[in-house]
């Protein structure tokens, strides 16, 4: 794992980093800036497999962050990543929403409720018990089950709602099949954003706000990584876990270089 100053290219999650309540956290743009200055190649990450980078573009720019939708990846794109991999041209029945089943179609995916090769379960503000039940009679029937993030709960106006992983659980409870999950902490999420930008954990910096996703995956997938406690973690939750960032932060805007950058250009 490399130091700070050996750093390379960046891979750093969205909420609780750089937006909060769809507003841009101190020095979020300027590190954004930072980054294009230095030539540094970078990727936002999320979990959430909702939105296509498109829309997590404009969803950005409206926060006040320039964020450009190749420099999105997003759970739904490492899923289809994952299974154009594993069986080209394959087949699936999909609960979700446009980030996923876009994703599908662009990896050469055929969305289908008929003898599907996969069933992959992403984020959806729709669940349909119609859709869960055919999930779960396809699963039965030999489907194999993928799930693009673990997350149990999602936030909302009203307070925590279920999302991906609670759904998950219940369709793992009806046919007896636990699903492979591709978002993180499964550090296969980094490892095709690494592939995505062409860059070496050896010299990649990771910056995240949790532990038990962030964290623990970046450091099983052997990068840097660094703590903000813009997000979910505080020093309490960082005391529950056995392993340690390689720094923590109060924020992005401690990563702000403190003189002026000069090109190596002439």
């Amino acid at each position: 794992m490399a130091r700070r100053d050996e750093i390379e290219c960046w891979l750093t999650d969205m909420d609780g980093v750089l937006v909060h309540e769809n507003r841009a956290l101190p020095g979020a743009a300027e590190l954004l800036q930072q980054w294009r200055d230095e030539g540094k190649p970078y990727l936002v990450l999320t979990n959430n497999s909702i939105y296509t980078p498109r829309d997590l573009s404009a969803r950005l720019r409206a926060s006040g962050l320039e964020v450009p939708e190749e420099a999105i990846w997003t759970s739904a794109l490492a899923t289809a990543s994952f299974l154009k991999s594993q069986m080209p041209g394959g087949s699936a029945f999909v609960i979700g929403e446009a980030g996923i089943t876009t994703a599908l179609h662009e990896a050469g995916f055929i969305m289908t409720d008929t003898n599907p090769d996969y069933v992959v379960v992403g984020e959806t503000r729709n669940y349909s018990f119609e859709a869960i039940t055919r999930a779960i009679r396809l699963i039965s029937a030999g489907a194999r089950f993928i799930v693009t993030n673990p997350d149990a709960t999602g936030p909302s106006a009203e307070g925590p709602m279920p999302a991906t992983g609670a759904v998950a659980a219940l369709i793992t409870k009806a046919t007896g099949m636990e699903p492979y999950v591709v978002g993180k902490p499964n550090p296969m999420m980094f490892r095709s954003a690494l592939n995505r930008i062409g860059a070496h954990s050896e010299n990649t910096g990771m910056i995240g706000d949790r532990m038990d996703t962030d964290v623990v995956a970046g450091i099983e997938a052997g990068l840097h990584t660094i703590l903000v406690l813009t997000g979910i973690s505080d020093q309490a939750e960082i005391e529950k876990y056995p392993f340690r960032p390689d720094e923590i932060l109060s924020g992005v805007s401690d990563l702000l270089r403190t003189e002026p950058f000069e090109s190596d250009e002439i």
